[in-house]
């Protein structure tokens, strides 16, 4: 499914248009010209940033296919949020919400949103600053962000008013789950990755304090 098509991406999200598609392919020649200047991702990652980290973003299209409030935090170069942007612009009412402190990451991100009008707001503080200006998501993302007790910590304000959580984990998320539990009770399914066979996508409900 690396191949640089309409069909890997539909194989990773689902249904998606052409046109969503085609405006994919335009991000990502803009994102490798910025990443050169502000290093989006890290450079060992650049060379396949379709499967790497779109593909690998726009599963979560797959796993909650109704949902239209979304909130990313921590959205870096946009991996998941700029991606679901682009997948939630075929959804009527949808849109998301990015957190990110970092001013340069941030500028990028508003770029793109504007460039491609994207249903896309950029919340430009740290996360803990955050859950304030963002009305109630039903779903919350992260990817590359920060261990699961410390996801599930700057999130639980959103999680534990009723949104779930779809969290991109590596190898180690056992461990991670594990060291969770100490602090937080949870309801929680694995889903295994469609692009990297040792990824999950955890999807967290129903968080509570131990």
């Amino acid at each position: 499914m690396s191949s640089f098509s309409w069909k890997s991406l539909q194989d990773a999200a689902g249904p998606v248009s052409r046109e969503t598609f085609d405006r994919l392919v335009a991000f990502e020649a803009m994102f490798q010209k910025w990443n050169r200047s502000i290093n989006l991702v890290a450079q060992s990652t650049a060379g396949d940033v379709w499967q790497r980290h779109i593909l690998d973003s726009a599963q979560l299209a797959r796993l909650e296919p109704n949902a239209t409030h979304w909130v990313d935090i921590g959205s870096g170069g946009g991996f998941p949020g700029l991606v679901m942007a682009f997948l939630l612009a075929e959804r009527d009412g949808a849109s998301i919400d990015l957190v990110e402190s970092n001013r340069k990451k941030a500028s990028f991100l508003q770029t793109v949103i504007g460039q491609f009008n994207l249903p896309a707001r950029v919340v430009a503080r740290r996360i803990e600053d955050s859950h304030a200006l963002v009305s109630q998501p039903q779903i919350v993302t992260a990817r590359a962000l920060a261990s699961l007790s410390v996801l599930l910590d700057l999130s639980a304000p959103w999680l534990r008013a009723g949104a779930r959580g779809l969290f991109h984990k590596g190898r180690d998320y056992r461990a991670e789950v594990q060291e969770s539990v100490n602090r937080w009770a949870f309801d929680l399914v694995e889903h295994p990755s469609v692009t990297d066979p040792h990824g999950v996508i955890l999807e967290l409900s129903n968080l509570r304090p131990v």
